[in-house]
């Protein structure tokens, strides 16, 4: 086997690897803005299971009809699914290895999001530094946008997330 593994994945033995999952503390430095891939398209099964789950019944995001009387003119999509897609988006690169969320704040919905739209997502790393009261954690603030495909922003979130600053214990101990 090579000795040279592509940065996303690490030797577990001799003939394996392992595929890593989020980036580790020292990788999460304050200024890097990450672009997460690949798009994601909101499906109608996205949003009647979203609208389900929360017990979101507002019929502009069910009734193709009532929809289609109002200044949309179409099904908008609920806000709690946007979040929902786009924050899980980010979990792969920005917080694959989060053992707890502190915070989500400044959330602001900036333009509708409908069915059929392609979400695209990039986060900012904010600010990192060790955890006071958990001193293996360190804490990390991040800035995530999401734009549609016509690279129209919908979304804006800021989000603060507790990670292990010794990744590969971690991911020993989880079999991560």
């Amino acid at each position: 086997m090579s000795t040279s593994l592509p940065h996303s994945y690490r030797q577990i033995d001799e003939d394996r690897i392992r595929e890593n999952v989020g980036l580790t503390y020292p990788e999460l430095a304050p200024g890097l803005i990450i672009e997460h891939r690949p798009g994601r398209t909101v499906t109608e099964l996205d949003n009647l299971l979203g609208t389900a789950l929360s017990g979101n019944v507002a019929p502009i995001h069910t009734d193709a009809h009532y929809s289609s009387q109002t200044r949309w003119g179409r099904i908008l999509v609920c806000s709690g699914v946007t979040l929902n897609l786009v924050a899980g988006m980010t979990v792969r690169s920005v917080s694959g290895l989060t053992t707890a969320n502190l915070a989500v704040d400044h959330v602001r919905f900036t333009a509708p999001v409908h069915l059929g739209d392609t979400l695209y997502t990039e986060t900012k790393i904010l600010t990192r530094r060790a955890s006071e009261s958990r001193p293996d954690t360190g804490v990390i603030t991040c800035h995530t946008t999401a734009h549609n495909q016509n690279r129209t922003s919908v979304l804006a979130f800021t989000r603060t997330f507790l990670v292990p600053l010794d990744a590969d214990a971690a991911r020993d101990a989880t079999h991560y």
